[in-house]
């Protein structure tokens, strides 16, 4: 078990997703504005047979597609450093070569970073080669037993894996659809974009290389939905005669709610921070019930993020609307009953902290 943990997989894993998900980003915006304004993702751009929104589109499919090569890179370059990167790139791009996806991705990732540790431990070069170690012979070593063990040896198993996964995804009935949306939808709301959403998103980012677009879609409409929901919370409070918020609170949610609109969940963590229980059973319940429906009524987004914006690249809109109205609407009211009225002393305490804030930011150092 010491050995095991000493590895420190899912540190790695987990490293490499945060360097990926900015890509993701990118490239998701870009391919979802392309794809809403009627562009197509094209392999080759000819001048002047393309549209602006054709380029755009296209852009952002490029990036995606080389998202097994990122993962990979990431991961070679979390367990080695810099002589990671290269042997990290070029494996990545062979699993990407031949079709072993995602998966194929994250497995090159540590093939490469490891063989680079091994290299180094065990290969001693005269004092004259040392310094062809990071430019010549790690690279080309690690890319060649790498590359050939994921060729030969890695690439048909995962392709056999992928395809049992696909298929079983394929044909879940309604009833279990809905339970595995409930379950993407909780796992990826709890901890606001932590550690266990990034590997949810990591799972999810494997079934969508392989044309299955809904438990990814389930993911990201949950995030969108969670600041909004905290925000629609504010005002269904008020239904109640409750005051569940702090000024602060309050300020917070006018970022944290177009922070959700556009995919960016972590905005609402200060105000979890001040009610973590009574948060993460709000933010829990809204996700399963968005999940589960957006699984049953097979919302598909194309893209891996853009908020809003993926309903336009899906071919049901409605299902991904109804998806994030329930999402929010869920979060709204049970946050707005389970959460407790805001007294006088919060709000007391709270105006305290932010006078000592103010005093210590009018301290200046000469």
């Amino acid at each position: 078990m010491e050995k095991i943990k000493a590895l420190n997989l899912k540190g790695h894993l987990l490293t490499a997703i945060s360097y990926l998900i900015p890509i993701v980003c990118g490239a998701g915006f870009l391919i979802a504005i392309g794809m809403a304004f009627g562009g197509t993702s094209q392999g080759q751009l000819v001048p002047g047979e393309f549209t602006i929104w054709d380029a755009l589109a296209t852009m952002g499919g490029a990036g995606l597609g080389l998202l097994p090569v990122v993962i990979a890179t990431g991961i070679s370059y979390a367990i080695a450093e810099k002589p990671g990167i290269a042997p990290g790139f070029i494996i990545g791009l062979t699993a990407n070569a031949i079709g072993a996806g995602f998966i194929g991705g994250i497995l090159g990732g540590y093939l490469a970073g490891y063989l680079v540790i091994a290299i180094l431990r065990f290969i001693k070069v005269p004092n004259w080669a040392k310094g062809l170690m990071p430019t010549l012979i790690i690279p080309f070593l690690t890319s060649l037993i790498g590359g050939l063990i994921m060729v030969y040896i890695i690439g048909t198993p995962i392709t056999a894996f992928t395809n049992l996964l696909t298929n079983a995804l394929n044909s879940l009935g309604s009833s279990s659809l809905l339970v595995f949306g409930a379950v993407i939808g909780l796992l990826s709301g709890v901890d606001y974009g932590g550690p266990i959403n990034k590997t949810v998103f990591a799972f999810v980012l494997t079934m969508q290389a392989e044309g299955i677009n809904g438990p990814i879609t389930a993911l990201q409409l949950v995030n969108t939905a969670t600041p909004i929901g905290f925000g629609l919370a504010f005002f269904i409070a008020k239904l109640f005669g409750k005051n569940i918020y702090t000024p602060v609170e309050v300020e917070t949610l006018k970022s944290a709610v177009p922070m959700g609109v556009i995919n960016i969940v972590e905005g609402v963590i200060p105000i979890v921070m001040n009610d973590i229980v009574r948060g993460l059973i709000a933010t829990a319940i809204g996700g399963a019930a968005g999940g589960a429906v957006s699984m049953v009524l097979g919302a598909d987004a194309t893209v891996p993020f853009g908020g809003v914006l993926m309903l336009l690249t899906m071919t049901r809109p409605w299902a991904g609307a109804v998806a994030l109205l329930v999402n929010i609407v869920v979060t709204g009211i049970t946050l707005a009953l389970i959460k407790k009225n805001v007294t006088e002393e919060q709000v007391a305490a709270q105006a305290e902290v932010e006078e000592e804030e103010i005093d210590l930011d009018d301290i200046q150092i000469f």
